[in-house]
């Protein structure tokens, strides 16, 4: 799966909003070619709310295990959630890490730095996790968009 093949899935959810930093943006360099999605209908990035997924194309200062600074490398994060996460790695995001390969390619691996939190990465996702990180970026969006209704039904309710 190509990375532009996947930004155009991700585009079509309903309420995405992709923040794309690139040269001359407001944001840090470091953050230039990668890609961070959010639910947020209004177009608005949300207060206090991290993505539920990012594309990633180089080693950031904390988080250079995977090798993403070579050609052509880049690495799909998704956050799924702790039950999720223990599903499709076979370990709780709390505990310690076994001994993953982080540079393994088309496979489902903790992410480097924030599996505590239920994140999930995959490097160039190909045949092997094409539909799968279709189906995870779906619910990533999807849970998204619960918590941003539910939070709106509580400003409703509180004012």
């Amino acid at each position: 799966m190509s990375m532009e093949r996947l930004l155009e899935t991700i585009r079509a959810f309903d309420g995405v909003l992709e923040l794309a930093p690139t040269e001359g943006s407001p944001f840090p360099e470091i953050a230039w070619g990668d890609h961070f999605f959010y639910y947020a209908p209004d177009g608005d990035v949300p207060q206090r709310e991290q993505p539920y997924a990012t594309i990633v194309t180089k080693n950031y200062p904390d988080d250079a295990s995977c090798d993403l600074d070579h050609p052509d490398r880049w690495r799909l994060n998704i956050h799924v959630g702790r039950d999720a996460f223990a599903e499709l790695t076979g370990e709780s995001p709390r505990a310690e890490s076994t001994a993953w390969d982080y540079t393994a390619t088309d496979v489902v691996l903790p992410h480097p730095v924030y599996r505590a939190q239920g994140w999930v990465s995959i490097i160039n996702p190909g045949a092997r996790t094409h539909e799968l990180a279709v189906r995870l970026l779906r619910q990533a969006h999807e849970d998204a968009k619960r918590r941003a209704e539910r939070r709106s039904a509580n400003r409703a309710t509180s004012s």
